[in-house]
């Protein structure tokens, strides 16, 4: 690797490697290029980094985001939900009557065979 710069535009970490000594440098101007490109493909992302290599005429882009939450999604009764807290009355009775299964902890063979 020929050389590496690291900045921050706009508040984005902005790591540059070129592969050879010859490479045209990258402006501000295509990184905040870059940066916005980011946002348009990932609104609802928060953009934290931005690595570019560069070689020749190529310039690879790896994005970084902040992860993103989930809500944690399980099968109850038959149907797939996140929460419970949108049910009516007779679906969460339903649910609280349900029979739930499970292995006790001293069943379980835990060697390998």
């Amino acid at each position: 690797m020929a050389h590496a710069s690291n900045l921050k535009v706009s508040g984005i970490d902005v790591s540059i490697s070129y592969a050879s000594e010859s490479d045209q440098p990258v402006t501000e101007h295509e990184v905040e290029a870059y940066i916005s490109r980011a946002h348009d493909q990932r609104p609802a992302q928060k953009l934290t980094a931005l690595k570019l290599q560069v070689e020749g005429e190529d310039v690879g882009i790896s994005y970084s985001f902040e992860p993103m939450p989930f809500d944690r999604i399980r099968r109850i009764t038959g149907y797939l939900v996140g929460t419970m807290d949108r049910w009516n009355n007779a679906k969460t009775s339903e649910e609280a009557d349900r029979v739930k299964h499970g292995i006790a902890r001293e069943d379980r063979n835990t060697t390998c065979a």
